[in-house]
């Protein structure tokens, strides 16, 4: 799934979201609101992730929606 779907369908993902990064609070899901570069910095801050992996973790998750 691309992240335009998911950014449109944000309230449906947020619950998947919390499934795989459950530190991440709801206050930080509204803030970043589907917004993909906004999140993505939101991984590297709260999960110590450097770029790759960040960018990483957002490439699979966005693959494993289409399943």
């Amino acid at each position: 799934m691309n992240w335009d779907q998911i950014a449109g369908n944000w309230e449906l993902f947020r619950g998947k979201v919390k499934e795989k990064w459950a530190h991440i609070t709801d206050d930080d899901l509204t803030a970043v609101e589907g917004k993909r570069w906004q999140f993505f910095d939101l991984l590297q801050v709260r999960c110590s992730y450097d770029k790759a992996r960040a960018e990483k973790e957002l490439d699979e998750f966005s693959r494993a929606l289409k399943s």
